[in-house]
């Protein structure tokens, strides 16, 4: 199981990466997203269909998937990939935590405690870890915070919503369908005449993209049925790290030592987080 959870931590991981290196945001978007409807199609005609209930939140959190992919490749075009998905993934647990506390009335264990405490200084510290940035250089930053503020948020609905469901496959499949479908939708808005081409030019890096997404969260789901799902969630947050090795391989960007030390110790704080709860 260890194995299969970090081996999903390195697809996450990748897929983001595959998504930086396709040029055009919305093009990007449009075909990792793309690539889970017909998945999602083949779910959906072998699955009973969610609750009544669960309806609601299906369409709200497909939504916020959309504004999160969007987002997280626009960041992608305004940093470094070894600083933004750590960004991005280390910023969602840390609002994740504080709204179950403060709106949900959730208390913290001490380790819940101590996590949020690293993860804040963990992620101040990935801010300024090539020094102050420039004054222009905030908005690749900015918006992977951002993409954090929508990851908590299609988590906080979706956690509601599969409860509600009573078919947490169901629900996935129809999620998929949703979201795949709309960001495409808005892509080819966005992009205007030359959408086809330039699907046609990218299609491959784009595809692989999402079906490495898919498989990534496929193994988490088959991980979490057999495991704690504390476990399973610390081990998958070692993508970070995977992120800041792709990025100084792939994209060769400029690793210091305080980047990898804010790192290591924003996955510190979230597997606390993750393993106190």
């Amino acid at each position: 199981m260890v194995a299969a959870v970090l081996g999903a931590a390195v697809l996450h991981a990748a897929w983001n990466a595959l998504a930086k290196a396709i040029p055009d945001r919305r093009i990007a978007s449009a075909l990792i997203g793309a690539a889970s409807v017909p998945v999602a199609l083949v779910g959906i005609g072998l699955l009973p269909g969610p609750a009544a209930a669960a309806w609601p939140y299906l369409v709200v959190s497909g939504v916020l998937q959309t504004a999160y992919l969007l987002l997280i490749i626009s960041a992608y075009r305004h940093g470094d990939f070894g600083t933004i998905y750590p960004l991005a993934r280390g910023t969602s647990p840390l609002l994740v935590t504080v709204v179950s506390v403060t709106l949900l009335g959730d208390r913290l264990t001490f380790l819940e405690l101590t996590g949020v405490a690293v993860v804040s200084v963990a992620l101040c510290g990935l801010v300024f870890a090539r020094g102050r940035p420039a004054a222009g250089s905030w908005r690749g930053p900015a918006m992977a915070v951002a993409t954090g503020v929508m990851i908590a948020a299609y988590t906080v609905v979706d956690g509601v919503g599969v409860r509600l469901s009573g078919a947490p496959l169901a629900y996935a499949a129809w999620l998929f369908l949703l979201h795949g479908t709309l960001v495409f939708a808005v892509c080819a808005v966005l992009y205007g005449r030359g959408f086809a081409a330039g699907l046609v030019r990218s299609w491959r890096p784009g595809v692989l993209g999402g079906l490495l997404s898919l498989a990534a969260y496929g193994i988490v789901l088959w991980a979490q049925s057999r495991s704690p799902l504390a476990l399973v969630s610390a081990m998958r947050e070692t993508s970070v790290l995977f992120a800041v090795g792709i990025g100084a391989v792939v994209f060769a960007e400029k690793v210091t030592a305080r980047a990898v030390a804010a790192t290591v110790l924003a996955v510190a704080g979230i597997a606390l987080m993750k393993l106190g709860a």
